[in-house]
């Protein structure tokens, strides 16, 4: 046995991949969750991550749920699927876009993911050539910025401007680009910043993204989450600008993450991506990648096809009373600042004022004491590139959320610098 242990071997610890799952959310919250106090018979509240579908308020139509069992027991669906999807998948999800929009989408230009983080994972691993760079967001979605790094893809950021409404600063996009910059990514509703681009704006990213000769990147998972005064725009309506992958799923608006049934498009009616043999790339890590499950596939065109207006709109009106309860109740808190109110997704970004507090060294010191104090849990800001700042998620059972906003400020005030 000694022998054994003193032997060598020639495997270990990959540093891509250390380096690489430090920067997703799941690391930061599975620290916050260490920090829970074991003693405190207070429920945990959840406001850190996104998912609001354990959360009766939130469960999902019954069609839906319906429409799995109908594909289950049809036995249809056991075999392996095509890579891109079977064919009245890809046809659903063209039809269901195609609705918002000016065109239709070909179900050609269609592929099924296992959830839209698959699909960014896909479309990363085709756009890593050696010393090429890739544009993200300021704050992020951290998942862009996992998958970036493990594929070796520099990554390069540009701001979102708070004090113009969380929009792009287009100005820096085009003093980090150069000639290795292969993408931007775009989200619309925005996560994590609550936001949702006006079309002017959408039009003015699609007119850089041409400029710099560059692809468009549009995460639109939360579409449809708009609640504001802004209308929800897909940036499919600038694909004549320059080309668009569209990057989407069921997740959010069936509030159903753990189906994971996604989809990416290919929107490019001027063949560039064809053309320059991105596109074949985007096949062909397609066709080395696994596929969602061929029964949810099945399940696509009833869930799509089926579900009522009726649904989104009650569902979208209790997102809309969740913001609006959490941005008047931060607004109360003095030591935190909220530099919009929330319009889309279902969070907020809002700023911590250190010199407010004392014993607070920081975000992520102030959440793991929220965290053991109060039993509650929210993301710190540098988890989406921005620190001393907080990500709140506002989707939740209504006595819950007021309790945890409330829980919020008396750990607020505890922790407020006396008046001398």
């Amino acid at each position: 046995m000694s022998e054994v242990v003193a032997k060598r071997w020639n495997f270990g610890a990959n540093e891509v991949v250390e380096r690489s799952s430090s920067l997703s959310i799941r690391e930061y919250l599975n620290t916050l969750i260490s920090n829970l106090d074991e003693g405190d018979t207070r429920p945990v509240i959840p406001l850190g991550h996104g998912d609001p579908s354990p959360f009766p308020r939130f469960s999902t139509d019954p069609s839906a749920v319906k429409a799995i069992c109908d594909a289950v027991s049809s036995t249809k669906y056991n075999k392996y699927a095509a890579a891109s999807g079977i064919p009245v998948a890809r046809k659903a999800v063209a039809e269901y876009l195609s609705r918002d929009l000016s065109y239709q989408i070909s179900p050609n230009d269609v592929h099924i993911t296992s959830g839209c983080l698959q699909a960014i994972e896909i479309l990363i691993s085709a756009l890593a050539n050696p010393g090429a760079n890739i544009l993200l967001p300021r704050p992020t979605y951290p998942m862009y910025d996992s998958r970036a790094s493990f594929s070796q893809l520099e990554i390069r950021y540009f701001n979102l401007l708070p004090e113009n409404g969380w929009d792009v600063d287009l100005d820096a996009v085009e003093a980090l680009a150069d000639d290795k910059t292969v993408a931007m990514v775009v989200v619309n509703p925005c996560n994590p910043c609550g936001n949702v681009f006006s079309r002017q704006h959408l039009q003015k990213i699609a007119e850089t993204a041409c400029k710099l000769g560059i692809l468009l990147i549009a995460d639109e998972v939360y579409d449809h989450y708009a609640f504001g005064d802004k209308p929800f725009v897909s940036m499919a309506e600038f694909a004549e600008i320059v080309p668009v992958v569209l990057l989407g799923s069921i997740s959010k608006r069936w509030f159903v993450p753990g189906w994971r049934l996604g989809w990416m498009v290919t929107l490019d009616p001027h063949s560039i991506m064809k053309d320059s043999g991105f596109a074949q790339s985007l096949t062909n890590v397609i066709n080395i990648s696994t596929d969602a499950a061929t029964f949810i596939q099945g399940a696509i065109p009833d869930i799509l096809g089926n579900t009522t207006d009726e649904f989104f709109s009650v569902k979208l009106g209790r997102v809309r009373e969740c913001a609006e309860i959490c941005y008047e109740e931060i607004m109360k808190i003095p030591c935190i600042t909220c530099p919009s109110k929330p319009e889309g997704s279902m969070f907020t970004m809002v700023k911590l004022n250190l010199s407010l507090l004392e014993d607070i060294s920081d975000d992520l010191d102030f959440c793991c004491k929220l965290a053991k104090e109060e039993s509650l849990i929210i993301l710190p800001g540098r988890a989406v590139g921005l620190k001393n700042w907080l990500r709140i998620t506002f989707t939740a059972e209504l006595d819950l959320l007021i309790d945890g906003l409330s829980r919020l400020k008396n750990f607020a005030q505890r922790h407020s610098k006396k008046n001398p």
